[in-house]
């Protein structure tokens, strides 16, 4: 069983190349889309149950020996993400199919669709550090090229700041994992979980920390490293977008997650206390840019870098439960922050613009839309019975056991403030009379997409005791590095 932790990668690259054959066909493309996503699903499910009976899944690709050979892991950590990035793709290839126009289609969406889940399900097995950064630069292609779908001027622009700056943070991760490899002599991240503790210079280790948190700071979005995101984003197809904003920044999450747990672990260090203060920015910062936008893509953009923050209080607090509160935050927002996106694309489907001013009467003209959008809303604002409030119980209680008051009131202050901005949606877009003509029925596959999404985040909420499990479960393998080094080195049955 432990060969199929490579299957997710060696999946979408089939699904890559039969979008290469099939380049012309646009009709054939679309259903590429859902055929090859519902694949996606169902492997993912299969790792994620083979991963709760047997904890890891790792092959040594070619048969190489760790640490010499490529290290494929799976853990339930990767598992879930996994499982989360499958689901979403699922979402988005049924959005796309009327979504993603002929020119996109033939200029190559649904082969850079795969070759970025490529990408993604790489960096979430991989077990080294120089395929974590090649699968981030595989991310980096196909995400530029998707950007820039379609050529017009404002894409360009933010796909050249979005390249840019994203670049800079490869290269802190190169020059991070070349002093990494000239101390260790390895990259294999058991490996390291070894050999770092036996260095001798005890500074070294903690420069080596703050180069990866530059690097993947620039990744995720995290404050003062996040231009590149509201710069950008508000530019590609919205199907496109809302893959961007459940995907991306979140890879540099779950990076950190395992660099700061496996490889460099930061309790008691000094970098502990820089996270927090960087989460709190980062939710402050992010909130109130948000509650200044009046574009629905800039306003929810800047959304993302706010909740970024909450992932990242949690390795700040770096306790079991916060770690749990950041993996179950993880899942919560990756689905409701790409369900918002998907409902602001039936807006602008229906209405012709993105902006909120000429907007309003929605709720009354197509109620089930308000409510599409509600559900994600609320549950981003973090109120009960939603997976928000949960996914924020657990940060702020972990928050309270290790006496960190600031980061929970700062928390607390920005839920209030996510909720205000919500509440500025729902009065300009929704409440508020406007006299403006509606551009007819929207598709069924819009309805059916963004339904079945908003569905999963009200699940999410519903099904909170056995996913926060689950996340715990993730926590305390994190917080136990022997079990992945014995898993990869050798060790365990």
């Amino acid at each position: 069983m432990n060969g199929l932790s490579i299957a997710p990668i060696v999946l979408a690259l089939v699904w890559g190349i039969l979008g290469l054959i099939f380049w012309q066909r646009t009709r054939v493309l679309r259903w590429l889309g859902v055929a090859g996503s519902t694949s996606f699903v169902a492997l993912s499910i299969v790792l994620l149950l083979l991963v709760q009976k047997e904890q890891f899944l790792v092959i040594q690709v070619g048969a190489w020996r760790a640490p010499f050979g490529i290290t494929i892991t799976i853990d339930l950590l990767s598992a879930l993400m996994v499982t989360m990035t499958s689901v979403l793709a699922w979402f988005i290839a049924l959005f796309s199919l009327t979504e993603v126009d002929e020119a996109q289609a033939r200029y190559g969406f649904y082969p850079l669709f795969f070759l970025l889940l490529m990408g993604v399900f790489g960096a979430f097995t991989t077990g080294d550090l120089f395929n974590l950064y090649v699968w981030f630069e595989v991310m980096l292609m196909a995400s530029f090229v998707l950007m820039a779908l379609g050529g017009h001027r404002a894409q360009l622009e933010g796909a050249t700041k979005y390249v840019l700056l994203n670049l800079i943070g490869s290269t802190f991760f190169l020059i991070a994992a070349g002093l990494t490899y000239s101390m260790t002599g390895t990259l294999n991240m058991a490996d390291l979980a070894v050999q770092i503790r036996e260095v001798e210079h005890s500074t070294l280790p903690l420069v080596l920390s703050a180069i990866f948190l530059v690097a993947f700071g620039i990744k995720a979005a995290i404050f003062p490293l996040f231009f590149w995101l509201p710069a950008s984003y508000h530019t590609p197809p919205i199907a496109v977008t809302a893959l961007f904003s459940g995907l991306l920044t979140k890879v540099g999450v779950y990076a950190m997650l395992r660099v700061f747990t496996l490889i460099f672990p930061m309790n008691g260090t000094i970098l502990q206390s820089i996270l927090l203060i960087l989460a709190g920015f980062t939710m402050v910062t992010g909130v109130l840019g948000a509650a200044a936008q009046w574009d629905l893509r800039r306003l929810l953009s800047f959304h993302i870098i706010s909740q970024i923050g909450y992932l990242i209080m949690g390795l700040g607090l770096f306790t079991p439960l916060a770690l749990a509160g950041t993996i179950f935050f993880t899942l919560h927002v990756v689905i409701a922050k790409a369900a918002l996106f998907l409902v602001s694309g039936m807006i602008q489907r229906l209405t012709g613009t993105f902006n909120l001013k000429p907007l309003g009467n929605l709720a009354q003209t197509q109620p089930a839309m308000a409510l599409l959008f509600a559900f994600p809303a609320l549950s981003l604002a973090g109120l009960p019975p939603f997976s928000g409030f949960f996914a924020k119980l657990a940060l702020v209680r972990a928050g309270l056991e290790v006496q960190q008051g600031a980061i929970v009131a700062v928390s607390l202050a920005v839920s209030l403030l996510t909720l205000f901005s919500m509440s500025k949606i729902w009065q300009e877009a929704f409440w508020k009379p406007a006299k403006r003509e509606e551009k007819g029925a929207l598709p069924a596959n819009l309805w059916g997409a963004v339904s079945g999404i908003v569905l999963v985040s009200v699940l999410l909420g519903l099904l909170a005791n056995p996913i926060m499990t689950l996340s715990l479960q993730a926590a305390h393998q994190l917080l136990q590095p022997s079990l992945y080094v014995q898993a990869v080195l050798g060790g365990l049955p």
